[in-house]
């Protein structure tokens, strides 16, 4: 028997479709994971601390060399000066983070914003904690991209409202929410004394060129916000090993205080051989995540590109892995027949993004993933292009 506060939470999409993806044979371009892993000299580090005794509990709070290291990536890169002994925390994944800020700051019955679509484990995570979900939903916008209307977003905020959970780079639609949107989302949370919970786990897979090139802006840099601000990040998306599962939390004392008095009864602690070799990441690799962004916008371009011409609506995305298209001219009911139909059909996996919305709005949107080796992404084009993709 399930518990009650799982009612109503269905398993996650991504176990379906790559489940599919296996029994079929296709391409995924659905779970946003590389086929190529991270940096062989931060593999090596992990190693050496397998074969040197690193392999009991870390501390609960995280191996200190982590901590210290996201605190002085946080201070390389925005500005931002953090305790790394009270006001960093590791997590195991920022799945993780999210679950533990959500039990440790969320009562029953506070109303959570969230920007839709939301990624899934966001609400789940809600459900769980008691709390309920007001979903404001990022709209396509004429110039291109999906955007916040601070409007819809202020009429969304109640007497029970509590937090504010964000996504920027946004997981799936690929936007990288402006410094005026951000600005706008900062007023409210000022005004109405919310906290504001970020999930920036792809805060450097950004692209463009030039000094009008989208740039991801922490939440916590801007004025009156660092001390109501909980910063989710991971090594996973910015330096290719998504199965390590290290993350981190930052911010003021008393939130990672909150996220760490419930992630002591979540895993407790994790991947002791692996922090050492994130903080080497973090400190001697800094610029690896840029190069990784330039091969990735080259790769999105290649696979909404090939998704135009097959004739599918696409969105060109700011950032992240994910390209989202609209299907609705292909005579599908939703997206969701689409992508179970089209592993058979086409021999490629893609996710259908109407999970993720309260409203109806994402019934024909789907999400691609150009996280794959160049080669794959062409397979996956042929493919698709060799197939009937109407209904």
């Amino acid at each position: 028997m399930v518990a009650s506060r799982l009612h109503g939470i269905p398993p996650t999409i991504f176990t379906e479709m790559s489940a599919l993806a296996l029994a079929t044979g296709a391409v995924n371009l659905g779970q946003g994971f590389p086929d190529v892993d991270g940096p062989e000299a931060v593999i090596k580090r992990a190693v050496e601390a397998l074969e040197t005794g690193a392999n009991q509990y870390a501390p609960g709070p995280g191996v200190p060399a982590l901590r210290e290291a996201v605190a002085r990536h946080q201070r390389r890169h925005y500005g931002l000066d953090l305790d790394p002994m009270t006001q960093v925390a590791v997590t195991t994944g920022a799945t993780e983070g999210i679950a533990a800020a959500m039990l440790g700051l969320v009562d029953p019955g506070d109303e959570v914003i969230v920007l839709e679509p939301y990624y899934d484990s966001y609400v789940a995570m809600i459900q769980m904690a008691g709390g309920v979900r007001r979903a404001v939903t990022l709209r396509p916008s004429a110039s291109g991209g999906f955007r916040l209307d601070p409007d819809e977003l202020r009429a969304a905020v109640t007497s029970r409202t509590r937090l504010i959970l964000l996504n920027s780079p946004h997981n799936p639609t690929g936007t990288v929410l402006t410094r005026e949107e951000l600005t706008a989302v900062a007023a409210v949370a000022i005004e109405h004394d919310l906290v504001v919970v970020t999930d920036e786990v792809y805060e450097h897979l950004t692209y463009g060129e030039g000094s009008d090139a989208p740039r991801h802006v922490p939440m916590a840099t801007l004025p009156g916000m660092f001390e109501r601000t909980l910063t989710l990040s991971s090594l996973g998306k910015s330096y290719s090993f998504t199965g390590w599962k290290v993350g981190w939390a930052s911010g003021p004392t008393a939130l990672v205080g909150a996220l760490l008095a419930a992630k002591q009864w979540l895993t407790f602690t994790s991947g002791a051989p692996l922090q050492p070799a994130a903080a080497y990441a973090l400190d001697a690799l800094d610029t690896w995540p840029t190069e990784l962004a330039a091969e990735l916008r080259t790769r999105r371009d290649a696979l909404c590109a090939g998704l135009a011409e097959l004739g599918l609506g696409v969105t060109v995305p700011d950032g992240t892995y994910f390209t989202v298209t609209d299907i609705a001219g292909l005579g599908w009911e939703d997206g969701t027949t689409f992508c179970r139909a089209l592993p058979e059909r086409a021999g490629v996996v893609a996710i259908p993004l109407q999970g993720f919305y309260d409203s109806d709005a994402g019934r024909h949107l789907v999400r691609w993933t150009f996280c794959k080796r160049p080669a794959v992404i062409a397979e996956a084009l042929d493919r698709l292009a060799r197939s009937d993709l109407r209904a």
